[in-house]
């Protein structure tokens, strides 16, 4: 993996390990990957994520989730939700992805991720490296979400007292070509199911 990046601190120099991808693989059985769960707050995405993991490391395949409000509670703890902060927490987490993804595990990102821009980089940082990203798009409808709403977000949102929450107070911008599309009544295990597919077609399974 390339040690350049947009974000480089200065006077640094990437350091190379005595390993290979290929051994990694080797020893891991398989390569690595990130596949990227984009959709509204409620869409069921880290729901998803989390079975496929399961599903994954079943199988004998190293691969974490990384949740968006998971992150929020250390790594990304800093940001708040503006257009700004939610840059940043795209590029911290593609950062990170992309070296799980590097070290032959399958990063399960989950975050609603609403701008194209910002899933593009992402996307862009794992070409740099030849690294497989699948773009997974769970287009629950707002309607959906707002009557499932276990966090109780959308009805602290009409109320106003969440005023950027993406769907209500901030706008998503859908993938357009998502490699996988999730609908809102997809059975989990289905989608798992055609998730591994699409993953094992990139080599990551």
């Amino acid at each position: 993996m390339s040690g350049d990046s947009p974000a480089r601190s200065p006077n640094v120099v990437w350091h190379a390990g005595r390993l290979t991808r290929e051994r990694r693989a080797e020893a891991l059985g398989g390569g690595g990957a990130t596949l990227w769960f984009t959709g509204l707050p409620a869409s069921g995405k880290s729901t998803v994520a989390a079975a496929l993991e399961a599903e994954l490391v079943d199988r004998g395949r190293p691969a974490y989730l990384l949740d968006g409000d998971n992150l929020r509670h250390g790594l990304n703890g800093d940001l708040g939700f503006s257009p700004e902060d939610r840059v940043e927490n795209i590029r911290r987490t593609a950062e990170v992805a992309r070296l799980f993804a590097d070290a032959g595990v399958v990063a399960l990102v989950s975050l609603v991720s609403p701008y194209a821009a910002d899933r593009a980089l992402a996307r862009a940082r794992h070409a740099e490296g030849s690294l497989p990203f699948l773009e997974i798009w769970v287009s629950t409808s707002v309607e959906e979400c707002e009557r499932r709403d276990p966090k109780g977000l959308y009805a602290r949102a009409r109320r106003g007292e969440l005023p950027n929450l993406t769907g209500v107070g901030a706008p998503y911008e859908a993938p357009e070509s998502p490699e996988v599309e999730v609908t809102g009544d997809e059975p989990v295990e289905q989608a798992v199911e055609r998730l591994v597919r699409a993953l094992e077609a990139v080599g990551g399974g």
